[in-house]
């Protein structure tokens, strides 16, 4: 049997469907899982196992039997905690088919097969009955279903339907209650994640001087954008980068141990504004409270939320969450505001409203839930139905369609325009016949502001019923279907880029504009500019603070043996593309440089694609001393001789180490076998070999160590 599989191909710019074996699925799955994140997540683990066993004992103070349905079970961890704390019966339900059976493997391997049950179905198919999957009504209700959105995995459903037919009224719940939070800030950097800035192009005064001020189409400011989440890792978001308008809103509680419905709901928290600005964007995250007392807690805060940053836990399976409100507002500090919530069964969004009712809950935050050492004001819980919820925000410019979050500020980027508009200006002149082929570009428009006689674009872009495109040809063909006949028999003078390609995954997936630049190599003129001239392949090794757990085996977690798992997550690793990098945004992911960054490979954009691979071998000595991880890779990109961007590294190395990251590209990671326990005196280097292969795009990489 096979399964098709969207890879994305360097060579077209496309994503294709490509046939595999009926095992690439699920190889992939489990190879860029989360399962060992999870696992080392010792906040998470010990709090569900307290949880758990004052779950086992309240039940066992009644004097019923236990029993217990473990939803999501994974590795059977949470089952195996359940047994371990006195529970007589646990049905542990895996609807992935590789971990349910991983999870049996683990169960037997640590003597627990007499007592846990695994049932490879999707809870809401699983049956009671003395021929069903369960034999009888469970009394403790233990689940891990939850996303950074909290319910976007399809907790409420999951939830609604157990109730409903798979556990006892009055069951006990790990975890027993989720509480969600929001604060209402303004922000330059993360709005600019939503909504495009005006853009000064060139000067505009002065002799020869071409110019001018390029305004956002109406279409695109009265949008209101996508309601779909934004998950990062708002600990890397400096406090210094937003200004809080509100308090942390406690905006509402889902109780898991009562039936649970999705219905679509709404509710509202009201505040009096801190400070004046705009109300531009919503920060959020939630709590799990693993008793009924509340005494243990599973806080999703950001870090810069404790006095003590470094004492937040680390996790990658549960972020935070910023939501754009659909349009921004001004605030007056004092302004009594209503900050409302709505959700359906898998995602939530916000909006702001001037307050609407009589009273304004003013009790004293003292006996609210707060991070341990929090420094932030929460505000209780005070949440109403409205009368008239807000609508989901939808776009209805198609921007928000082609461009995904880190585009809209990659586009909004001042210095990174500034750069694309000043190597435009060194090439262009008043006949210059400009082709463009980005997705989603402004460098049409910037050629056509700065005086070029013609500028035609191909390929996906936002310009259409667009104030910002007068004067720009648009052109519904790829690249390779171009002609003479489409550009009116003039021979193209400057074909431009970023390059930028929505299908791009891997830092050298963009090497597509290469295919572009030979498939048109009949139709530019002899001397022809092409901009980005060349583009560089560069790498250094480094040490994660924390992404490494993502993919460090875990052998034994809370006193269980889970190395089964361990050795299913190398497998699926050995497993053909599976032994690729893989694309973090490393702005997210605090690392240390144990090497100098290196060009590793050149691409000569100037020339056409090579006919035969190009291969390069070397290696980088280790100038500091660390755990060696892994190995970033990123691409950076020469426009004219004295003008470089780069979609890696964005700043100087800082003498201990530290890197400053572009938010806007993904960068590649290649994470060693093993760590390397680097001394730093050069004694041992970071060995490469990579092979770029013009017939598919792809470029092979094999990275080890080599010590004297």
């Amino acid at each position: 049997m096979k399964t098709f599989c969207g890879r994305a191909n360097p060579t077209t710019g496309a994503l294709d469907w490509v046939e595999a074996s009926e095992e690439y699925d699920y190889h992939q799955e489990i190879a860029r899982s989360c399962y060992a994140d999870m696992l080392h997540d010792h906040d998470r683990n010990i709090k569900y196992y307290e949880g758990i066993r004052a779950a086992v004992r309240r039940v066992k103070a009644r004097g019923e039997r236990v029993v217990v349905l473990d939803i999501g079970t994974g590795t059977g961890l949470l089952s195996m905690m359940a047994v371990t704390a006195g529970a007589d019966r646990c049905y542990a339900v895996e609807v992935f088919k590789p971990m349910a059976e991983a999870a049996q493997t683990i169960v037997k391997k640590n003597g627990f097969s007499d007592k846990i049950k695994i049932i490879n179905k999707h809870s809401t198919d699983v049956t009671v009955g003395e021929d069903g999957d369960m034999q009888e009504k469970a009394n403790v209700l233990i689940t891990e279903l939850f996303d950074t959105e909290l319910i976007g995995e399809g907790a409420l459903p999951s939830y609604e339907h157990a109730h409903l037919h798979l556990v006892q009224a009055g069951c006990e719940a790990v975890p027993h209650r989720a509480t969600v939070y929001a604060q209402l800030v303004e922000s330059e950097l993360l709005w600019s994640w939503t909504q495009l800035q005006p853009l000064q192009v060139g000067e505009g005064e002065g002799e020869g001087q071409r110019g001018a001020r390029l305004l956002p189409p109406p279409a695109l400011t009265r949008c209101a954008g996508a309601h779909s989440v934004c998950d990062i890792q708002l600990s890397q978001v400096h406090p210094g980068s937003f200004t809080a308008l509100s308090p942390v809103c406690t905006m509402f509680r889902v109780d898991f141990s009562k039936p649970v419905s999705t219905s679509p709901q709404s509710h509202s928290s009201h505040f009096l504004v801190e400070s004046s600005g705009r109300a531009q964007v919503v920060l959020s995250w939630w709590d799990l409270h693993m008793d009924p007392e509340g005494h243990i807690v599973c806080s999703m805060a950001p870090s810069w939320t404790y006095q003590d940053p470094s004492s937040a836990p680390w996790r990658d399976h549960w972020m935070q969450s910023v939501y754009f409100l659909p349009a921004e507002r001004s605030v007056t500090a004092g302004e009594e505001l209503s900050l409302t919530v709505c959700h359906d069964d898998y995602s939530l969004w916000f909006s702001v409203q001037p307050r609407r009712f009589v009273s304004l809950y003013s009790q004293s935050v003292g006996s609210v839930y707060s991070p341990a050492g929090s420094q932030v004001r929460f505000l209780p819980l005070c949440s109403f139905q409205t009368e008239a919820p807000p609508p989901r925000p939808c776009c209805t410019c198609q921007a928000h369609l082609i461009w995904n979050r880190p585009r809209f500020g990659e586009l909004n980027d001042r210095r990174r325009t500034e750069s694309f508009v000043s190597a435009l200006r060194s090439v262009l002149t008043e006949d210059s016949v400009c082709l463009s082929v980005s997705d989603g570009s402004l460098l049409p428009v910037f050629a056509h502001a700065l005086g070029a006689k013609k500028v035609t674009v191909t390929h996906m872009v936002f310009l259409e019923s667009n104030s910002m495109s007068g004067g720009v040809d648009l052109l519904e063909i790829r690249p390779e279907q171009l002609s003479s006949k489409e550009l009116g028999g003039e021979q193209i003078s400057v074909l431009m880029a970023e390059p930028y390609f929505s299908t791009s995954l891997l830092p050298w997936h963009s090497l597509f504009f290469w295919y572009c630049r030979t498939a048109l190599s009949g139709l530019l003129k002899p001397g022809a500019t092409v901009l980005p001239g060349s583009a560089s392949l560069h790498l250094l090794g480094v040490q994660f603070q924390d992404l490494w757990r993502i993919r460090a085996p875990c052998g034994t977690c809370e006193g269980f043996d889970v190395s089964p798992m361990d050795h299913m997550v190398q497998h699926s690793l050995d497993f053909r593309e599976s032994r690729e990098a893989e694309p973090h945004p490393l702005w997210e992911y605090p690392c240390r440089a144990l090497t100098d960054p290196s060009p590793v490979m050149t691409f000569d954009f100037t020339q056409c694609l090579p006919q035969q691979p190009v291969s390069s071998q070397g290696s980088l000595p280790f100038i500091r001393d660390g755990r060696c991880h892994g190995v970033a890779l990123w691409m950076e990109y020469q426009l004219t001789k004295d003008i470089r961007v780069s979609a890696g590294l964005n700043g100087p190395i800082s003498e201990q180490g530290a890197c400053q990251w572009t938010r806007h590209r993904k960068q590649g990671v290649y994470f060693l076998r093993t760590p390397w326990e680097s001394s730093g005196d050069g004694s041992a280097s970071l060995t490469y070999s990579l092979t770029f292969q013009p017939q598919t795009g792809d470029i092979s990489v094999d990275f080890g160590v080599s010590s004297e």
